[in-house]
């Protein structure tokens, strides 16, 4: 089914076909007519599912610009757990806003940046995207007001609960006024996420779209065992030797990543690392230039990472490995495609060893392994 079914606008409709998009992904196959026809949704879809297309292009197509009075009324409230997760969402809406012929006025706010300059630009607002605890701290200083919202959407909704934001949120739904449209997305059908929609949404159409596999066959894996005082000097010899460009590390602590990256630089090889503990401002750039291909090395968490749009990178390396095999394959799924396979490296110590066994047993795949600790490195 091509996107011109689905009973999107013309404006809508033709920039999806220049930018290249011919047929809806599963879930916004389903969610938009739903969406469009103001029905109540819970969408289980992982993070790169096309699922915020899936809610952008509705909420734009019903968008009415009644009139021109600014006001400090929002009409549409989207909540997101992380602040790379609001830019990423405000990116999505301000690109398709771009061609209607009454576009809306949107704005994304969050915390690690100051909120003087939010608050003065939220007047005239229709559509915000916000994190939990900087919309409170901007309802409190009456910058925003909720009370018109008609569309409340909460993107990755398990992961806010997961980062502790279950009390912003019930206070946050007080503020709301009853009759609107509910629209929930989650990566997970947990026991709280059943909690909320119970909560929040009425006689919703629910929408349960299984993970797409990341395609294995099509990513070259090779492991080296090795000892942990050795994974430095081991990856930046295996970046030098094969000049290797664009790769992803994941480390399990913001702390390696700091040290990880850190050494890197120290060693002539431009790296960055991306996790909670940096400014918005740090991570937006670093983020940019390792999409640009302008940095080589981007260090990152799997929480960090796991929100973030980056795929079909030529290498991702594991200098740890991940708590969960199903982390592991979500981490080497972003390498690669099928004209252009990708490689994936992991580095894991004796202590490790049991746990990497359980890992390729999960994946139905063994690894070739090569004895790191035996490697001549370069200086």
């Amino acid at each position: 089914m091509p996107f011109s079914k689905l009973n999107l606008n013309t404006e809508l409709t033709q920039k999806l076909i220049d930018k290249g998009y011919e047929k809806p992904y599963p879930i916004q196959k389903q969610a938009i007519p739903a969406i469009l026809k103001r029905k109540d949704v819970l969408g289980i879809a992982q993070t790169g599912s096309g699922k915020t297309a899936s809610f952008v292009l509705p909420i734009l197509n019903n968008f009415k610009q009644k009139n021109t009075d600014k006001n400090r009324f929002v009409d549409v409230l989207v909540l997101v757990p992380t602040r790379e997760l609001a830019a990423q969402v405000e990116g999505v809406f301000k690109e398709f806003n771009q061609v209607l012929k009454y576009p809306a006025v949107i704005k994304a706010v969050y915390g690690g940046v100051s909120i003087n300059p939010q608050m003065k630009s939220l007047y005239g607002v229709n559509i915000l995207i916000a994190t939990p605890g900087r919309l409170i701290e901007l309802v409190s200083s009456k910058a925003i007001a909720l009370t018109k919202v008609n569309t409340l959407v909460l993107d990755e909704a398990d992961k806010m609960l997961n980062l502790g934001f279950k009390d912003e949120m019930e206070s946050i739904l007080q503020l709301l006024p009853k009759k609107r449209q509910n629209l929930l997305f989650s990566a997970t059908l947990s026991d709280k996420i059943n909690e909320i929609k119970q909560m929040v949404l009425k006689d919703p159409i629910v929408l349960n779209i299984k993970p797409k596999e990341a395609n294995l066959d099509i990513i070259l894996q090779l492991a080296y065992s090795v000892e942990p005082e050795r994974k430095g000097p081991l990856l930046r010899h295996l970046i030098r030797e094969n000049d290797l460009q664009q790769v992803l590390v994941f480390t399990s602590s913001t702390f390696k990543a700091d040290n990880v990256a850190a050494k890197l630089r120290k060693n002539n090889i431009q790296a960055t690392a991306i996790h909670s503990k940096k400014s918005q401002g740090a991570r937006t750039a670093a983020l940019r230039k390792f999409k640009e291909g302008t940095l080589r090395v981007l260090v990152a968490t799997d929480l960090l990472a796991r929100g973030i749009d980056i795929e079909f990178l030529p290498y991702v390396i594991n200098f740890e490995l991940p708590r969960s095999p199903k982390d592991f394959i979500h981490r080497i799924g972003r390498t690669g495609r099928a004209e252009n396979p990708g490689k994936a490296i992991t580095f894991f110590g004796s202590e490790e060893e049991h746990h990497f066994r359980v890992i390729q047993k999960k994946m139905k795949k063994k690894i070739e392994i090569q004895d790191g600790d035996k490697i001549v490195l370069s200086i």
